[in-house]
């Protein structure tokens, strides 16, 4: 019986399956536990949108090692395709792959994560997921083929995402660039009339709804 496809949710455990990848067979997400994952697919390979999203993630990888995070592509061509991709990429382009490919040719891990949109044929979307180190979905991000992805905006929601954890605070628009309130922070709202009214005033408030504070 095919697979159900469907939308992942976020806070679930991503689930548990073998892969093949150009760097040899992974566990997901066991292989990766106590670090973050960003997991993203692409239609297909030997495609220019797909070569030019992949150069950008290369090109950023040192930045996502900072922040504990490895890459994990995935569409659902065969390995070894892949493999002759990322080769074409480096010999054209000067641009090492450093990262693992899924080959997710039988669609499995495709179907499972809502990234095949049935009438775009057989092709994944562009998804990208980011999972924490225990596991869990915490961010899923759909584009459609047509589109390519800005891998800047996946680097700051996972630094976003990482200082909530760290901070516990919500972070607003474009952080660290906001228009109102730049690299801040958002303090949670009053939740009694007396904290509500100590907040009216207050230099670091719009309103008592809406106060914000400096990081660390």
């Amino acid at each position: 019986m095919e697979e159900q496809q469907g939308m992942p949710l976020l806070g679930d455990m991503f689930p548990e399956m073998k892969v093949n990848t150009t760097h040899g067979p992974k566990k997901l997400p066991d292989d990766y536990k106590g670090k973050w994952l960003v997991l993203f697919s692409h239609p297909g390979d030997f495609t220019p949108v797909c070569t030019t999203e992949f150069v950008a993630f290369a090109n950023r990888k040192k930045q996502f090692d900072d922040l504990n995070t490895e890459l994990l592509g995935l569409s659902v061509d065969q390995v070894f395709s892949h493999i002759k991709w990322t080769e074409w990429i480096k010999e054209k382009l000067g641009v090492e792959i450093p990262f693992p490919v899924i080959g997710d040719e039988m669609g499995r891990l495709s179907k499972k994560m809502g990234m095949i949109a049935p009438e775009k044929g057989t092709n994944t979307v562009r998804a990208v997921f980011i999972i924490d180190p225990e596991g869990r979905i915490r961010i899923s991000i759909y584009y459609p083929q047509e589109i390519g992805r800005q891998v800047d905006e996946i680097l700051r929601a996972l630094k976003a995402l990482q200082t909530h954890e760290k901070e516990k605070v919500a972070l607003p628009e474009n952080w660290p660039n906001n228009e109102l309130i730049n690299d801040r922070a958002i303090i949670p709202p009053a939740t009694t009339e007396e904290e509500a009214e100590k907040r009216r005033g207050q230099d670091n408030c719009y309103d008592w709804w809406f106060c914000h504070k400096a990081l660390k």
